[in-house]
């Protein structure tokens, strides 16, 4: 009977190492990457520079059927190579209006005075 026990204790010793040692290996086994191709933002966001992003911003709110369009067009000449420097806002508004994109500004004047900004209705109303 002892020795039947025995048997039965070696036998699960030997399955749980088994079992231990199959874990092992499979945790050590390199994990697939899933290959994650880049979001076109991601892309735009490499070759973005400056204020490059609101004004691409602001041609996708003025613009919202055209601009899925060029994003499409420009990633796609980015990742061709056609694009080899990096985009600031002045090139990116150029580019806009090369296609026929006006696109419009908030534009704030603000006066700097001893440190602090004021806006051009601001100074006016201290002075009138």
């Amino acid at each position: 009977m002892e020795d039947e026990l025995e048997r039965l204790k070696q036998k699960r010793l030997e399955e749980l190492q088994r079992q231990m040692l199959l874990k092992r290996i499979k945790e050590q086994e390199p994990k697939p990457e899933p290959s994650k191709e880049p979001t076109p933002e991601e892309i735009l966001g490499r070759y973005f520079k400056d204020r490059a992003w609101e004004v691409w911003n602001a041609a996708k709110a003025q613009y919202p059927a055209v601009m899925p369009q060029v994003e499409k067009l420009l990633v796609d000449a980015i990742n061709q190579g056609k694009v080899k420097d990096s985009i600031d806002g002045a090139s990116l508004m150029g580019f806009f209006r090369q296609i026929g994109i006006p696109v419009r500004l908030e534009t704030r004047i603000r006066i700097s005075e001893h440190g602090e900004l004021k806006t051009l209705e601001q100074k006016m109303k201290e002075e009138g």
